[in-house]
């Protein structure tokens, strides 16, 4: 079980450190994303500097990668206990590292929060669905995506603890909340000052 469970550990770290908008950004735009607007190498960033065909791009890579990493490591490390899947919930937890530290591309890369919410979807569906929702809610209020992804982040422990979900998989979700919150501590800071950029859906390209 141990050796499957770190196996599952490595393929997610492979696979998430394929940055989507980082390959996107050098294929196509001859650009290296982290040089670019906020430096963040996200989705977010990839539609404010390269545009919305590279946005969904994006968007559409770092949520499969996501996805494919807890379903070879659900399907490799198969049932801690009933209803317990040790090996899908290290899988997406390094499927999360990889996307924020990269093996490829030196180990620099995006915050990690829409990979997260994959992971988070497959490890408890309602859950996550609740988090979305708060996010819809506070982008669509306040136009902060930021926000929307801090906020959005840290419901998931509380709505996967009422939805029922096991303790390892409630903590491993606690630790993926925890990291987006932490990677986003630039943000947080400008959000207070008052000069956190907005999402403006009418940007160029």
């Amino acid at each position: 079980m141990m050796f499957r469970v770190v196996l599952s550990s490595i393929i997610g770290y492979l696979l998430g450190s394929v940055n989507t908008s980082i390959i996107v950004g050098k294929l196509f735009f001859k650009t290296d994303i982290r040089e670019q607007g906020s430096g963040n190498a996200g989705a977010t960033n990839a539609f404010r500097t390269l545009g919305k065909g590279a946005a969904a791009a994006v968007l559409a890579g770092d949520f499969l990668k996501g996805v494919i990493s807890c379903l070879l490591g659900r399907y490799l490390g198969g049932e801690l206990i009933p209803g317990v899947y040790a090996g899908e919930y290290a899988a997406g937890l390094f499927a999360v590292l990889g996307h924020n530290w990269p093996v490829y591309f030196d180990f620099k890369g995006g915050k990690g929060v829409l990979t997260s919410f994959a992971v988070l979807l497959m490890f408890s569906p309602m859950a996550a669905l609740i988090c979305l929702a708060a996010f819809i809610l506070i982008v669509a209020l306040t136009r902060y995506v930021s926000l929307g992804s801090i906020i959005g982040a840290a419901i998931f422990p509380v709505a996967a603890y009422f939805c029922g979900g096991p303790s390892l998989l409630i903590a491993v979700g606690t630790f993926l909340a925890s990291l987006i919150i932490i990677r986003h501590r630039a943000n947080i800071q400008r959000l207070l000052e008052g000069s956190e950029k907005k999402l403006n859906f009418k940007q160029k390209k």
